[in-house]
């Protein structure tokens, strides 16, 4: 059963009831970064700001969708992704203790060092889940997202297994990414001036 304070996750594709407007869902849809696609429309003005990150217990609904046993804490990372100084994206990244061994050891002292970089560049990442979810009060995601100058942010969760092992990736779409250009068709005008070439 739902608690108040946990959203409702749907998957992205095919998730009736629920939709978030036309700026937001662009950049709902998967991708293969979304480190890449921030990259490629705030430029230079790309940055990473790391409000936390250590050992503490997942919500409810991150330690279900990870199999972590109640009351276990797991490693948990929040950054603000920014453009030109602005926040567009709170990132919530959990990982389990079992995850981190032998080299992903790394993915808890990443400093400033955009997660999707990491995870992307890694060939043995699979996506297992994305889903999406439509945030409001009283939901400890809002808060904790920082979002209280809205009634309401959407948010993508992702699930993926690397080498075998679990993590869980949230982000919050903030209200200032309402106002950029489409990912997509910036992304097409990046492609055309350099030949077709994506990164």
């Amino acid at each position: 059963m739902k608690l108040p304070e946990e959203p409702l996750w749907r998957p992205v594709a095919g998730a009736a009831g629920a939709r978030p407007p036309p700026p937001i869902a662009a950049w709902l849809r998967p991708a293969s970064s979304l480190t890449r696609r921030l990259r490629r429309t705030c430029g230079i003005g790309f940055a990473v700001r790391v409000l936390s990150q250590g050992w503490a217990r997942p919500l409810p609904d991150e330690a279900l969708a990870l199999a972590i046993a109640p009351g276990r804490r797991a490693f948990v990372r929040r950054v603000q992704l920014l453009c030109d100084g602005v926040p567009w994206v709170f990132g919530r990244t959990v990982i389990p203790a079992s995850t981190l061994r032998g080299r992903r050891r790394r993915l808890a002292h990443l400093g400033e060092t955009p997660l999707g970089a990491v995870l992307f560049s890694d060939p043995g990442l699979r996506r297992e889940s994305i889903d999406f979810a439509r945030i409001t009060p009283p939901c400890a995601l809002f808060t904790d997202a920082g979002a209280d100058a809205a009634n309401e942010v959407w948010a993508r969760r992702c699930r993926y297994r690397l080498k075998g092992r679990r993590l869980l990736v949230t982000e919050v779409f903030l209200p200032a990414i309402s106002r950029a250009p489409p990912a997509e068709s910036l992304a097409r005008r990046l492609g055309r001036h350099n030949g077709g070439h994506h990164d």
